[in-house]
């Protein structure tokens, strides 16, 4: 990588842990925020979700921007300097995903600004592409640190799928989590927000990144005059592909851990295990796999900047299961990232 992407910090508001410290905490324990919520499932119970406790009902775009701030607050303490040069990029839902919170981009991001304590003339970009945009976000990150045209850039992912246009969506293409579908996802909530630095890899750094599209995504075979097209993991196999090359590393065995937006669909977990048996070369003990949705249900846009978060957290906490770690995430419409990270205690060893 031409140049290098450094991560300083990371913040996180949850369903279990308002702070990247309690979040990640509870994670690695397995405890869940998942609880009835207000919408029904088919049959007349009522459909589990994972809402994030606040502490007023706030709803719709205000209520996605506090959640935003507050993930910013804490990515951002004890980093005052970052402030005087930081660059913003606000991760969001596809604009074309049913029960899309944001309605207004411009008024969403001024209420972050605004409750997040920043400057109203903090440089701020949008990347609207659902669980991948975290990777969208790194690669321009990556790109501005290039051109010189920031010190510091933070990534802030937020979304909310505990909405009726969201559920009643999700509900009719049987894609929920309920007592009549087991291949489905709780709908969550959360923001995420983690801040990027350029210059040499130092403690905790982006080494590649690779971003493809699937033509077998979920929803291809309600295309018109287009097949069902048979699953073979080409997309997700080609995004690990480029990021391995980029990281200079020759096989997929050489990753440690992974941590994935699976969050409970039989259709992702499939891509992942086909890209995962169509790189490995190297044999090696089973990989572990760390997956978030496990307690948090599906986050969407919140998933990226949330794994490298927990990444980060295990790096410096001390339980991390090796130093490469492979960050992924597939989106409805086929986009397919992977990023991988690597500590500088992984880089003396190889020196």
């Amino acid at each position: 990588m031409s140049t290098g992407v450094n991560i300083l910090s990371a913040g996180m508001v949850t369903a279990v842990g308002l702070d990247r410290a309690s979040a990640c905490a509870a994670m690695r324990a397995g405890l869940d925020g998942f609880c009835e919520t207000q919408f029904v499932a088919p049959g007349g119970a009522w459909l589990l979700g994972a809402p994030v406790p606040l502490p007023r009902n706030w709803i719709g775009e205000k209520r996605l921007a506090h959640l935003a701030a507050g993930a910013i607050v804490d990515a951002l303490q004890g980093q005052g300097g970052a402030q005087a040069d930081m660059s913003l990029i606000l991760c969001l839902a596809e604009t074309t995903r049913p029960g899309q919170v944001v309605r207004n981009v411009d008024r969403f991001a001024a209420r972050v600004l605004e409750f997040s304590g920043l400057s109203e003339r903090t440089r701020m970009q949008v990347v609207s592409h659902g669980r991948p945009s975290g990777f969208i976000a790194l690669e321009r990150a990556r790109r501005m640190f290039a051109r010189d045209e920031a010190r510091h850039v933070l990534i802030i992912g937020v979304d909310s799928l505990l909405n009726g246009p969201a559920v009643a969506h999700f509900l009719r293409e049987n894609r929920l989590l309920t007592g009549d579908n087991a291949n489905g996802f709780l709908p969550g909530e959360a923001a995420a927000a983690i801040l990027c630095a350029p210059g040499k890899p130092t403690h905790f750094a982006l080494t590649g990144l690779g971003l493809t599209r699937e033509e077998a995504y979920i929803y291809n075979r309600k295309a018109e005059d287009v097949f069902d097209l048979p699953l073979r993991g080409d997309g997700m196999t080609q995004a690990y592909r480029d990021a391995l090359e980029m990281s200079g590393l020759q096989d997929f065995g050489r990753i440690d851990f992974r941590i994935t937006d699976l969050a409970g669909e039989a259709f992702f977990f499939k891509q992942s295990a086909l890209a995962m048996q169509r790189m490995m070369r190297l044999h090696r003990d089973p990989q572990p796999i760390w997956t978030p949705g496990d307690c948090l249900g599906n986050i969407g846009a919140a998933f990226v900047p949330l794994m490298v978060g927990w990444g980060l957290e295990s790096f410096e906490k001390g339980y991390a299961d090796g130093h490469r770690i492979m960050v992924e995430a597939s989106g409805d419409d086929g986009t397919c990232g992977s990023a991988i990270f690597q500590t500088a205690e992984r880089k003396r060893a190889a020196a």
